[in-house]
């Protein structure tokens, strides 16, 4: 027997993780009756999903590895040139705001597959491919352009948050500061 709900359990599991992502972003110490309100279940319900917070917190890990996994299959990151692949990459992720807020603070952890700290095999793939295709600058290592990412991905949505910008103005900037950063200098 599967134990993987399907139809209207699923959904409703789908809800309070949705929910859970949401209001654990903004307050990691927010109750699980915010986690149900903003999911628009009950307590009870939720406990029939997730016993413990920490059961809970093991689905959000899960949940947070999928989206990430997804974001880069999205991203297509072994094709076109290095910075173009880039580019896609913090396009994926920008709409993963609460998701990664959730892997920053560290209230969930990922397997080493997503090691928000260090690089995988693809994201050093893309950027020696743009090392060598010369879209990105060859001084700067994988690990700095990763680095670089996150903290423009942060800046984007910290201005997002405090100014309401649109998602659109909040992106644009990002990319445009990613691409200056990681682009070769010209030197006359």
């Amino acid at each position: 027997m599967s134990t993987i709900p399907t139809g209207s359990r699923a959904r409703t599991r789908q809800a309070i993780l949705d929910a859970a992502i949401e209001v654990l972003a903004r307050n990691p110490a927010a109750p699980l009756s915010d986690v149900a309100a903003a999911a628009d279940v009950g307590r009870t319900t939720l406990h029939r999903y997730f016993p413990e917070r920490t059961d809970l917190l093991n689905a959000l890990q899960a949940e947070a590895g999928e989206r990430l996994d997804q974001a880069r299959v999205r991203a297509r990151v072994a094709e076109d040139s290095g910075v173009s692949a880039v580019r896609r990459l913090c396009q994926e992720y920008f709409d993963l705001g609460d998701v990664l807020s959730l892997l920053f603070r560290e209230q969930v952890a990922v397997g080493d597959d997503h090691d928000i700290a260090g690089c995988d095999e693809d994201f050093e793939a893309m950027v020696r491919r743009g090392h060598a295709d010369g879209s990105i600058d060859p001084e700067l290592p994988p690990i700095w352009i990763q680095s670089l990412m996150w903290s423009q991905l942060y800046a984007g949505w910290s201005y997002l948050a405090e100014f309401k910008v649109s998602r659109h103005e909040a992106l644009r900037l990002v990319l445009r500061c990613m691409e200056g950063a990681v682009r070769p200098l010209h030197r006359d």
